[in-house]
This record gives structure tokens, sequence and C-alpha cells, in this order.
């Protein structure tokens, strides 16, 4: 790996950075690690777990009564301790939430609350563990990177490719092109997310091919709804976020950001 400082140089994002305690993420993956095992202690069962993180997002009058007295005991547990372990991480959610314009709280994704986040987090790690087996299995495997990892240095060569944009490589450091050179290695076809319906598409290629995995990296809101959205599809996904949310759609205009390039190899092994 070239220029490895300038890949994991620290960078603030628009809600979150993952590079809260020090001059790269692996304290974010280390804590994320360890609380899930925590949480695993009081609730058995990485499934069984995701299911209930997914109900603490419900918040209606049938949810509350579909959960047990001893789940919510759980939910208020890991409400806390996540808040306590992973608010380092999610400094500039109140604030973001604050300036959002009338136009922009109709947008799901921009209104992610702190604690929201922090399941998201959660979640993430969850399906990685849950999924990650049988992604590997599937004969077909792709791979999205969200288009703000490119280089913004010189003017981007990535073509169009049979689904969505291919790097083609002309920048070194690029990290697209260091990720899309380790996704190869380990027959992950990479491609740059562009396409705003992916929901069409994944169903265009699961159609495709019956036996297929997909990856992610993505900002955690993106990367925590696109798993959801492959898993119902019967897709098994797995996922690295972005270590900061840096892009047009936060920002008002596109800043470069990165990923965790070890952690996502230790996904594939």
């Amino acid at each position: 790996m070239s220029n490895q400082a300038k890949l994991y140089t620290p960078v603030p994002g628009k809600t979150y950075s993952l590079f809260a305690e020090g001059d790269d993420s692996e304290h974010y993956y280390d804590a994320i690690k360890r609380l899930a095992d925590v949480f695993l202690q009081r609730c058995p069962g990485e499934k069984k777990l995701l299911n209930l993180i997914r109900k603490a997002e419900k918040k209606t009058f049938l949810s509350r009564r579909q959960t047990t007295e001893a789940e919510r005991q759980t939910l208020r547990f890991m409400r806390e301790t996540l808040r306590q372990s992973l608010s380092i991480y999610t400094r500039k959610v109140a604030n973001h939430l604050q300036s959002l314009s009338p136009a922009q709280r109709m947008d799901s994704t921009l209104i992610t609350t702190e604690e929201q986040y922090h399941l998201y987090m959660l979640e993430i790690e969850l399906v990685n563990r849950i999924y990650r087996e049988e992604f590997q299995r599937a004969a077909y495997k792709f791979a999205l990177l969200a288009h703000c990892l490119r280089d913004f240095r010189p003017e981007c060569r990535a073509e169009k490719g049979d689904i969505e944009e291919v790097c083609q490589g002309c920048t070194e450091d690029c990290l697209i092109r260091l990720g899309s050179v380790l996704l190869k290695k380990y027959g992950i076809k990479p491609y740059i997310s562009v396409e705003r319906d992916q929901e069409k598409l994944f169903r265009r290629l699961k159609q495709e091919h019956p036996s297929i995995g997909a990856l992610g990296i993505a900002c955690i809101p993106e990367l925590a709804l696109g798993m959801r959205l492959c898993l119902r599809l019967g897709i098994p996904a797995v996922g690295l976020p972005l270590n900061a949310n840096r892009c047009a759609r936060w920002m008002g205009q596109a800043h470069e950001t990165s990923f965790n390039l070890e952690k996502l190899e230790e996904l594939l092994t």
C-alpha cells in the first residue's frame, strides 16, 4: 500500500467520524466488536440480537406490546451503553439535525438521529458476522464503493461497466483503485456506486445470478439500509462504513473520504 499516511489522515464528517480516538479507525472497530460481544451475553445469538435492534427503532403501540419486559430492559441497557461508548464518533449529529431545512427534513437518511447511528453501527457489525460465510460462498460476488472515495485531484477516468461505473486505475493511491485491486484478489467484482435505484439493480442481479453476494462501502446510514435491502431480496450482504460522511448529499459539495483498507481485507478472509 502506498502513501498510507495520506489514506488514513483523520477527516471530519458532517455527522460522524471514525477517527475520534486517533489517526486511524482501529479504535472504532475494536469498540464495536467489544460492544457486540457484550450484548450477545445478554441476548445470545446474532440473529436474535439483530432482530431486537431492528425492533428498537419501531415506536408503534403494536411493537411495544410485542416486546417483552426482558427485551425492554436489554434495549435500555443497549441504548445507554452504545451512547456512552459511541457518542465520541457522532458528536456532530445534533448540530447537523438543527441545521436542516424543511425540504432536507423530508430525506429519511439526512434526519438519522444519533441513537439510530449507534444502532446502525451495531447492526452492520452483526450482519457481517451472520452473513460473511454465506457471502464468501456465493458464486457471483460484487461490491459497490461510494463515489466519494475517488481521488479528487485528477479527472476521474472511470468508465461505465456492465452494471455500474468501473475504476480504470488512473491514480496510484486512489482508494477506489486500491479497494478494487483488493476485491478482485478475492474474486469480487468492484464497481463505483452511482445508481440511485439500487432495488431495481439488485433485483436484476439476483435474477441473473441466483448464487450472489453483495459488499458495500458507504456512509453508515446508507450502508445499513443497503444491507437491509439486499437481505430482504435474498442477497447475503456484508459491508464496511466510510471513515466519515463527506459527500455532496451531506455537505453541499463533495469532499474526499476514506475507509479502512485493512479491515476490508479482514472481512474478506
